[in-house]
């Protein structure tokens, strides 16, 4: 893996936000959980295919990088969209059907610095 040093493009990274309630509140099983963030990964991808920064990421197929964190509650993976949307960064809320239910968001690909802040108080999905 090349780092990524002063002039060089920064690396792109897809962040995936996960309920943590699902699985040790509610009961979902792991695999179910699991599923709605590659649904919510692929949608994101889809929606995005046009985009340059999202076709650079297929590009580098054996070296994706993805992060998965973890949000409380379905009201933080809400504010977290309504906070994405207003900075205007691109993702997919994924909402389960027929439930209606909020799993997980999943944000195009994109430079990992320009993210960061927006999803500091999330911690690794665990």
């Amino acid at each position: 893996m090349a780092a990524t040093g002063a002039g060089s493009p920064s690396r792109l990274v897809q962040y995936v936000v996960v309920r943590s309630d699902l699985v040790h509140k509610l009961s979902w099983p792991l695999g179910a959980v699991i599923t709605q963030a590659c649904h919510a990964a692929t949608a994101a991808i889809h929606l995005h295919y046009g985009d340059p920064e999202t076709q650079q990421y297929l590009a580098e197929l054996d070296s994706m990088h993805k992060v998965v964190l973890g949000a409380p509650d379905e009201a933080a993976l809400s504010s977290l969209s309504e906070n994405l949307t207003q900075a205007g960064v691109a993702h997919k809320l994924w909402i389960e059907q027929p439930e209606n239910i909020p799993t997980c968001l999943a944000l195009k690909p994109c430079p990992k610095e320009t993210v960061q802040p927006l999803l500091r108080k999330f911690k690794l999905f665990k």
